[in-house]
């Protein structure tokens, strides 16, 4: 048996040396010359020293910076040609109801969404000169059926036999909200594994577009133009105008954007005050409703969606499944406040549950629901680039697990309406602070409070309180959806619209009767390209010249 020496080690032969981390070595800097690809344009979005949202577009013709903001807004408005010049530009206004109701609950004695829309519609069109002024509800309509449609296509592919012929991405459930920005950015960029639940709906914001609402304002009266409408939208939420900004909803072909700018509530009521408008005072046929004529550009205005303020996404989803149940029963869950509700939807004739949403709003409880969607789907959370989905093996195998211990454990969600702020967007950070202001002498809101001061009151919940009651008519809670298989009638007038817009924007070679209808191949192609998008991750990387020695 040989013997193994030991092996003598000197001084020399140390070598304490260790790999620096990537973050360590500080790069020579190098710049390549970007290559310039005809008629292409990039955007950058950043905020200025002053809080304002503003856009760098970079294109052929040289470098442009738009503000989104009411400044820029003013700018656009006062550099606008003649009718009779070939640049002049049609200006079209919409604004989102949760606006409106903010806007309302600002005044005293507050006044009603409708009015305020009035309001609002005579100060763009006679101190601004805007052509149209809409409410986005008719969008939010229109996006909820599309929204309706992909849930149930999902929901079809997930319980398929053949689950090799599901399209990755587009067909797992839960399938979550994708119309809160904020949201959206938090998974772009933190949680990339979450991406293949979004919704691909496009929001109201961007539905209105799409609809070719805005777009064919001009079609009709025979004078259109692609660069010729400047569509400014008002959102309750910052958020929105990197929405509006995102290179998706850039036209390359009409070379402009879906929504050239985004305003907020905040930001449209110190146009307002810019220009002496003074919004708690009446103007003639505020209180008359109007018959939706869309040949002639009048949408169905305010239609009211039971379920939430923030968009009723949930609501309009336990509805449409309890359309198929012979009795339906939905039952609510608090999990901490009213911010994390479960709903339950069961048919109490053999008691099977058929569809079980969550409504979950505020960034502690959005952390809450990917970990319990990781956990259900078997999709690992991580954050940045370290979350990764799981192989379609380890999910069915999952679905097959939780399948056979249904009666042991809750059913997994089928759908979650997510919104980043507290109680949603009427508490979006574009909304006003401090309720009802008093009045002047002359007859305007006086600021009696400093900007800090009114920065104190976010989150106030009886401020909330009053802007939820205006938004729901007067009342704290949401109208009651329709019980059994009827449809509210002010919605069989939305639906047959909205049939009639698809109609007209996609063609489709056989005659259909409702959105949820099946067209043929190029015309639902069309309709995907019209109101779906995509979201793609935020991969971070370590970038050595941003390090601070």
């Amino acid at each position: 048996m040989s013997v193994v020496k030991p092996t003598r080690q000197t001084l020399t032969d140390l070598n304490d040396f260790i790999t620096p981390s990537q973050a360590c070595i500080k790069p020579v800097e190098e710049v390549k010359p970007q290559q310039q690809i005809e008629n292409a344009a990039s955007t950058q979005i950043g905020i200025d020293s002053a809080g304002v949202y503003y856009e760098e577009s970079h294109q052929d013709s040289g470098r442009k910076k738009l503000q989104q903001s009411h400044e820029e807004v003013l700018k656009v408005v006062e550099s606008n040609p003649s009718p009779l010049h070939p640049d002049h530009k049609s200006f079209v206004l919409s604004i989102a109801p949760q606006c409106l109701a903010s806007l309302a609950a600002s005044i005293s004695p507050s006044a009603t969404t409708q009015q305020i829309l009035r309001r609002v519609e005579v100060f763009a069109s006679s101190i601004l000169g805007f052509s149209h002024v809409y409410d986005t509800t008719f969008a939010r309509h229109i996006a909820l059926l599309e929204h309706t449609r992909e849930f149930f296509e999902r929901r079809d592919s997930s319980t398929s036999s053949n689950l090799s012929d599901n399209k990755p991405g587009d067909t797992r459930l839960p399938m979550i909200a994708s119309a809160c920005p904020g949201w959206v950015c938090y998974v772009e960029k933190a949680h990339p594994e979450m991406i293949p639940f979004l919704s691909r709906t496009k929001s109201p914001q961007q539905v209105m577009v799409s609809c070719a609402f805005i777009r064919t304002a001009d079609l009709i009266q025979g004078a259109f133009r692609a660069n010729s409408i400047y569509h400014v939208t008002v959102m309750p939420c910052y958020d929105k105008k990197l929405e509006a900004s995102r290179q998706d909803f850039y036209n390359d072909i009409l070379s402009t954007r879906d929504v050239d700018c985004v305003l907020t509530t905040t930001e449209l009521e110190i146009l307002m005050r810019d220009k002496g408008w003074d919004i708690s005072a009446p103007v003639p046929g505020e209180d008359e409703t109007r018959m939706p004529n869309v040949e002639n550009g009048i949408l169905p205005e305010l239609a009211q969606h039971p379920g939430s303020s923030s968009g009723s996404y949930l609501q309009s989803l336990i509805d449409s499944v309890s359309l198929s149940a012979k009795s339906p029963s939905v039952s609510t869950k608090a999990i901490r406040t009213t911010d994390y509700e479960e709903y339950t939807v069961t048919d109490e004739v053999d008691g099977r549950v058929l569809f079980r949403g969550a409504k979950c709003y505020g960034f502690r409880n959005l952390q809450n629901i990917v970990r319990k969607v990781g956990r259900d789907t078997g999709v690992s959370v991580g954050r940045g680039a370290a979350g990764r989905v799981a192989t379609r093996g380890r999910r069915v195998v999952g679905a097959t697990a939780r399948k056979g211990s249904q009666a042991e454990e809750p059913r997994s969600y089928d759908y979650v309406e997510v919104m980043a702020c507290p109680a949603g967007c009427v508490n979006g950070g574009g909304q006003l602070r401090g309720g009802a202001r008093p009045q002047t002498t002359d007859g305007f809101d006086g600021v009696s409070e400093s900007a800090a001061a009114r920065d104190a009151r976010w989150g106030d919940k009886q401020l909330v309180k009053d802007v939820e009651a205006i938004y729901w008519g007067g009342v704290w809670t949401p109208p009651p959806s329709p019980t059994g298989k009827q449809r509210a009638p002010n919605f069989v007038l939305a639906d047959k619209l909205a049939s009639e817009v698809l109609g007209d924007l996609c063609q489709p070679v056989s005659t259909f009767n409702r959105w949820s209808d099946d067209m043929d191949g190029e015309a639902e192609s069309l309709r995907r390209t019209l109101f779906r998008t995509n979201f793609r991750p935020v991969e971070s990387e370590v970038v050595g010249l941003a390090v601070q020695w």
